[in-house]
């Protein structure tokens, strides 16, 4: 267990007590609300609240129960092996998508295995992207690509912010088009496989001019754990899937983009 000295200070302003925060963040890369809450003499409840204005600001990401440092967060992951499932079709289906992406966009890419693969398309793209992921952040950090990561709780597994914070931050934006992705999608709906990701790509559809679905064949006509919305939010599916789906999909007036693979 992390053992920190109690600062003896019953009136440390805000300012003060993040400076602190981010000291032992320095040091020992996460540390927990019950742990600052002692070391800096102050209620669990304010410790939280600091601990979300800051990853508001992007000092620090919010974990569950505690925070971490920003360094030890932003790095390459493998999405479990995601990314690596239908990667030729993912790529084709990208490519496509990135074609529509002009120079002065701002767009939205939210956390999916299929959306990270577009990074490689747009690195040349003078655009800014806003994102919930921490792998796309990292694959844009050296391209002309201007980043806009939204703040909130880590889920550290996931590699992606968030929660009420981050929902608050993306209702501050408008992009000009989202790139999106599913665990499933059908004529009657959109699934998700976390109320989080449902969330995230409901409020990210809401702030934007077009929503791209960047979908692989694997998940048109796919059901999973939670239905969140119907076909309403969608401009535009991008799939390498031509089955009779598609017909569905463009009599409620979604345009189709096929890609070959």
């Amino acid at each position: 267990m992390i053992k920190f000295d109690r600062i003896k200070s019953l009136y440390m302003t805000f300012q003060k007590r993040a400076h602190k925060i981010l000291e032992l963040l320095e040091t020992y890369g996460e540390v927990d609300i019950r742990q600052l809450a002692n070391h800096i003499c102050v209620s669990e409840v304010t410790v939280r609240r600091d601990l979300n204005s800051m990853a508001a600001k992007g000092l620090l990401y919010r974990t569950h129960g505690g925070a971490m440092k920003i360094s030890d967060v932003i790095k390459p992951v493998s999405f479990d092996n995601k990314a690596e499932v239908n990667l030729k079709a993912k790529d084709a289906i990208c490519k496509r998508a990135a074609a529509d992406i002009i120079d002065g966009d701002v767009i939205f890419i939210d956390c999916g295995s299929t959306a990270f693969r577009l990074c490689k398309f747009i690195k040349n793209k003078n655009i800014k992207v806003i994102t919930n992921s921490l792998p796309v952040v990292n694959e844009l950090q050296h391209s002309t690509v201007t980043i806009n990561l939204i703040g909130g709780e880590v889920d550290v597994t996931r590699q992606a912010v968030h929660g009420t914070m981050a929902l608050e931050h993306i209702s501050r934006y408008h992009a000009s088009k989202a790139f999106l992705g599913v665990d499933g999608i059908t004529a009657e709906g959109l699934y998700a496989g976390s109320e989080h990701e449902a969330d995230n790509t409901l409020a990210m559809a809401a702030q934007t001019s077009c929503t791209y679905m960047l979908c692989d064949a694997s998940k048109i006509g796919k059901t999973s754990y939670l239905k969140f919305n119907d076909l309403s939010i969608v401009d535009i599916i991008v799939t390498n899937y031509n089955g009779p789906e598609v017909n569905k999909f463009e009599s409620k007036g979604i345009s189709v983009s096929s890609v070959t693979v």
